[in-house]
């Protein structure tokens, strides 16, 4: 049975929406109830139900029961990194040209959300190679895959390590479609990038601010193998529209990172010159010293709170595959095929 349609099953995240409009997400238990200030509701009464489902609490009070769309999944998911949010997720399938069947290789995969994504998107026959420094953020993402899918992806792997090191031992020269690099200096990848992908293929960054916007697109332009970079950014303002009360929000999802692509040139190709303004495309020491992490701003996690995310997502993970088990096993009712 396809893990995300048919009824609510035990072991299921959903999503409550109560009459206030606020979100609770819960994993499905027999014998359970969730508890609010305004009542209990029954997990046996919502196990069985189909998706869409409307549950009432113990005093009356009624809540709309889905399962998580994966938008939901992952801005609600345990996180060992920060994660990309769907609206750059969505702008990366879609730039980078994530297809069925692609080869792509990702890194670095954070939390995993990214990874939940590009497995969508590749589909089955497809196969993605992600590439981790740190042994917890992979624990974490491993986690919240399989709790996502209900096991883990076989057409999925996680290679602890420098990309720069082992993406040439994965992959062999120009026999990958697509590499996206979400990383403090994915510029310290391309070249290995630039030997992995096939001519046509597309290299895709998220990078947070504009001195890694900046290294990151003349390090790829110094190589001559790629087209010109194409940076981009995306922003989402959501409207208010109640008859002809029809108003934008006044608050938007604005800046969250820059996306930067190129594609990759065959092998002896050489780009057709473009006419440029002048401008200042030489750097110095003191100019390479602005994208250390530390004047990146960038921020670390506490172990203690690490260790605690890796707990949850696993849980989440044990009690979503350890359902899928029992549902694959035959019930005494059943007949032998």
């Amino acid at each position: 049975m396809n893990s995300f349609s048919g009824p609510f099953r035990v072991g299921e995240r959903v999503q409550l929406t109560g009459p206030k409009g606020k979100l609770n997400s819960i994993t499905l238990a027999t014998g359970a109830e969730f508890h609010t200030h305004r009542g209990a509701i029954d997990h046996d009464a919502i196990i069985g139900q189909p998706d869409g489902s409307v549950v009432a609490n113990t005093v009356g009070v009624e809540y709309l029961v889905l399962r998580p769309l994966l938008t939901d999944f992952v801005m609600s998911m345990p996180r060992g990194a920060a994660i990309i949010y769907p609206k750059d997720a969505a702008q990366i399938l879609g730039q980078a040209d994530i297809f069925p069947g692609a080869t792509v290789v990702e890194a670095g995969v954070g939390s995993g959300a990214l990874s939940l994504w590009l497995l969508r998107a590749i589909g089955p026959e497809g196969r993605l190679s992600s590439f981790e420094r740190r042994e917890e953020f992979a624990d974490v993402a491993m986690a919240n895959v399989t709790a996502f899918s209900g096991s883990t992806p076989d057409n999925w792997s996680i290679t602890l390590g420098d990309l720069s090191e082992a993406l040439p031992e994965l992959h062999p020269n120009h026999s990958v479609d697509r590499v996206v690099l979400d990383m403090l200096a994915p510029w310290e990848c391309i070249p290995a990038v630039t030997d992995a992908l096939k001519p046509g293929g597309v290299v895709l960054c998220y990078v947070a601010t504009v001195t890694q916007l900046s290294r990151v697109v003349e390090t790829i332009r110094s190589t001559g193998s790629f087209t010109d970079p194409q940076p981009s950014e995306t922003m989402i303002r959501s409207w208010h529209v109640e008859g002809l009360a029809v108003r934008p929000d006044h608050r938007m999802i604005g800046h969250t990172g820059f996306l930067v692509t190129a594609r990759r040139l065959a092998p002896g190709a050489q780009l057709p010159e473009l006419k440029r303004r002048a401008s200042k495309s030489e750097y110095s020491d003191d100019d390479v010293e602005t994208w250390t992490p530390g004047a990146l701003g960038e921020r670390g996690i506490s172990p203690k709170s690490l260790r605690k995310r890796v707990r949850m997502a696993t849980a989440t993970a044990t009690a979503r595959t350890g359902e899928d088990a029992a549902q694959q096993s035959p019930s005494e009712d059943s007949e032998p095929e």
